[in-house]
């Protein structure tokens, strides 16, 4: 290399000119592992190198599932020019944001200071000292439509990180110093009044006609659904819950949902839910299967329950280990083109179902010859009229749905033999545990074993491959786990112990809760100014550490890891967590008072310690008479309440309220305050109505 003679500073070998991520277990890197780009994985080998030659470094993150990330890499990272380049001027890292949230938070959150937006691919400029000094996101090779390319940023930044290497330090010092988090919070508490402006907030942005809020791209945001939820139950404004009903039905009407395999693309490129971006990822799945499941316990709605089964089995068939664990993602595209997979054309269609069959599909799916999509069609439901188009046919409705049924299954049967998208079979701890939790709710709201079953294999799973010398990791690929965990992975995995005692009762998932709880003080606790921290204490250092509480397509760490917390507290009535997790709450309170819809995570938290819920205990000698208390308990929206079945003391809640001699006695408690017990089902379930 031609630089590397010149300069004195190097120390250069020849087996640093290669590309290192064929060593990898991340399907991202490995995707990248035949760039002609000399590609190191996020190490100190790469950094140190880089101040050895005394080069910036080009940092790219994405995850593999990525459509940008491979439009990019087609038109740059494959390309002889833009190689070149990378290779003689920088040290190139490769990051997979899903193995590390941590790297990929920091410097996202650069590229929205200096952008105002951000996304994937994120690219940003370091100094070898991991300070960053300019970012972007995607970057075609040459500059069009007014967005810079790659050929033009390259040479631009390199001759500035040569020649004016002061102007590089003062960015990266002030852009490094920006990051740092807020001392604390200034309030004493978080008040009742962001309640109001957040629900506020949701209501001028809501879309009355096809649901959600804003307008295009619309993300389906299950946390402003599960909070409206919440504010339906505890004011009882009705439009809140028929925004949750609105968007629910929005998304299962529109293409984003898949109407022949079922589960839930990332969101839609227009308003009206019809064109997914196509690739399905776990957390979506597991996040709206709670949405769902939660609007149906406030009011049955069949198709919310055929959704649930159906994305269930969804998950089943296409992201589950065979030994339980949840692969992370399916790509958008397949056959180098995006939805390829999922397209039709009206022949196709045709030819599959006849002529006859195929009329009718077409007109409750909306299928046409010029199509919806790039000259081919997503199968949808907006605007279909079903009992018109019954009587149309001379059906009834429920036999135009067993129609239906039979011409999704061979439509399927035949997409199945088409090249299948790339899949992500990486597990992730957090976005397992957020499934666990899912399968759990469900599986207790509509007494189904099977759903719990999953959980539970996946609970073992994590148990037996992710769980190393008492700690947490973040990633399980081909018999490796990696990266310590982060709060994420602790809180959602605490998340999915809870839900799964609540629904089995299981005293095996709170003694393991109370050692996750544990964990998330001792390793990511700030234990000045309260709240806690994205990484483990004991994991490598990054330019920051960071602590958040903002939300992004899945919630904040820290809000699910609070609201965990206070529903432990509540099980085992011990005071002394309940009084950590409200400081651990309020520690955030002038992120909710400026800007509450985008911590929504935390609000939920500051609903639930305002609710109070109750604390039900369930005692006696009669298993019909607990298991009629649990199914009404289970069947019954109460998103502040915890329970638990005692047939012998488990926590300081049960103690002196187990009754072996009565066929039955339930107590119901607030803030660890016990009524007297009440012996009869009927009158406890009158009473918790």
């Amino acid at each position: 290399m031609a630089e590397a003679e010149k300069n004195p500073l190097v120390d250069a070998r020849p087996s640093d000119e290669k590309n290192w991520l064929s060593e990898e277990k991340s399907p991202y890197l490995l995707q990248h592992e035949k760039n002609p780009v000399n590609w190191y994985p996020w190490s100190n080998t790469a950094f140190e190198r880089a101040a050895r030659e005394n080069k910036p470094v080009f940092l790219s993150i994405g995850y593999s599932t990525c459509h940008w990330c491979h439009v990019m890499e087609r038109e740059s990272f494959e390309d002889p020019e833009v190689a070149s380049l990378l290779n003689e001027h920088f040290i190139s890292i490769k990051v997979d944001r899903e193995e590390r949230p941590d790297i990929d938070s920091i410097y996202m959150n650069i590229c929205q200071l200096l952008n105002g937006e951000g996304g994937w691919p994120l690219n940003v400029f370091l100094t070898p000292e991991q300070k960053p000094f300019y970012a972007g996101t995607y970057f075609p090779k040459t500059g069009k439509y007014g967005r810079p390319g790659m050929m033009d940023v390259l040479p631009q930044l390199y001759a500035i990180y040569r020649d004016n290497p002061s102007k590089i330090q003062d960015i990266s010092s002030k852009l490094t110093e920006a990051l740092q988090p807020a001392a604390g919070s200034s309030q004493e508490e978080i008040p009742n009044s962001v309640f109001e402006h957040a629900y506020a907030i949701l209501r001028n942005e809501f879309d009355p006609i096809f649901g959600g809020f804003g307008k295009a791209p619309k993300f389906p945001t299950p946390s402003q659904l599960l909070f409206l939820l919440r504010y339906f139950h505890t004011t009882g404004e009705q439009l809140a819950y028929d925004m949750v009903k609105k968007t629910l039905n929005g998304i299962a009407d529109g293409g984003i949902y898949d109407h022949l395999g079922s589960g839930f693309a990332r969101y839609s490129t227009d308003q009206q839910w019809l064109v997914p971006h196509f690739e399905k990822m776990l957390y979506d799945q597991a996040q709206l299967l709670s949405a769902y499941t939660e609007a149906y316990l406030i009011k049955p709605e069949p198709r919310f329950k055929k959704i649930i089964y159906d994305t269930i089995e969804f998950i089943e068939r296409e992201m589950t280990h065979p030994d339980g664990g949840f692969y992370s993602a399916i790509d958008a595209d397949s056959e180098g083109a995006e939805g390829t997979y999922y397209l039709w054309t009206a022949d196709e269609i045709s030819e599959i179902l006849g002529t006859a069959r195929a009329e009718i599909y077409a007109d409750v799916y909306n299928i046409t010859l010029e199509g919806n999509f790039e000259g081919r069609n997503i199968p949808n439901l907006i605007g279909t009229n079903k009992p018109a188009i019954a009587e149309k046919y001379g059906y009834s409705p429920e036999q135009l749905e067993q129609q239906m049924e039979s011409c999704r299954r061979e439509l399927l049967a035949e997409r199945e033999k088409r090249p299948y998208p790339h899949l992500d079979d990486k597990i992730l701890t957090a976005w397992n545990g957020m499934t666990i939790a899912a399968l759990a709710k469900a599986g207790a709201a509509f007494s189904e074993p099977r759903f719990i079953e999953m959980a539970e294999k996946a609970v073992s799973f994590i148990d037996q491959e992710l769980r190393k010398n008492k700690g947490l990791f973040a990633r399980f690929r081909d018999g490796e786990a990696r990266h310590l965990g982060y709060l994420d992975d602790y809180a959602h995995f605490l998340s999915g112990h809870l839900e799964l005692f609540l629904a089995t009762g299981n005293p095996l998932y709170l003694n393991k809760s109370r050692e996750l709880a544990n964990e998330i003080f001792h390793r990511f606790e700030d234990s000045e100014h309260h709240g806690f921290f994205f990484t483990d204490k004991d994991t490598e250092t990054l330019i920051v550490r960071d602590k958040s509480i903002l939300d992004s397509a899945m919630p904040s760490g820290n809000g699910v890891a609070i609201l965990q917390l206070w529903r432990l507290a509540k099980l085992d009535a011990d005071s002394q967590l309940l009084v950590k997790a409200e400081r651990a709450m309020t520690s955030f309170a002038d992120e909710a008072v400026k800007y509450p819809t985008a911590v929504l995570s935390l609000l939920m938290v500051r609903m639930a310690f305002g609710a109070g819920g109750k604390e039900i205990v369930i005692s006696g000698a009669s298993e019909a008479d607990k298991e009629n208390m649990m199914e009404f308990i289970l069947t019954t929206y109460r998103p502040f309440d915890v329970w638990l079945v005692a047939d012998a003391e488990m926590s300081a809640l049960t103690e002196g309220k187990v009754h072996n001699e009565q066929p039955i006695a339930i107590y119901i408690c607030e803030n660890s305050v016990c009524k007297m017990p009440l012996f009869d089902v009927e009158d406890a379930q009158s009473r918790l109505q």
